[in-house]
């Protein structure tokens, strides 16, 4: 499984390339802190929803810290999602080395 860090993240985003920000943290998680175009899918409910995402496109994958988002990288990767990447340290590095406006919890 690949990672990136949230400075890729940011530069990627920046230079507008296609991929899809996917937020898999909880609903009151997201209420709490989130990134400004995500796209917003609980860890649970992946398996069910997973035709939602474009096999095409790099899928990077963000939750809290890192850990919920490997495991769904893995999942991803596994079923037909070779571009899925784990987004290291999760919303949270987003909030320290990036965006210190986000809330961390």
């Amino acid at each position: 499984m690949t990672e990136v860090s949230v400075a890729e993240l940011k530069r990627r985003r920046d230079a507008h390339e296609p991929l899809v920000l996917l937020d898999v943290r909880e609903p009151d998680e997201i209420a709490t802190a989130s990134v400004d175009g995500a796209t917003l899918i609980p860890m649970g409910e992946i398996p069910a929803r997973a035709s939602e995402l474009p096999t095409d496109v790099p899928i990077l994958v963000l939750c809290h810290s890192g850990g919920r988002s490997a495991r769904v990288t893995g999942y991803l990767n596994a079923n037909g999602f070779p571009n899925a990447v784990n987004v290291a340290g999760g919303i949270d590095a987003w909030s320290v080395e990036i965006d210190p406006s986000v809330p961390r919890y």
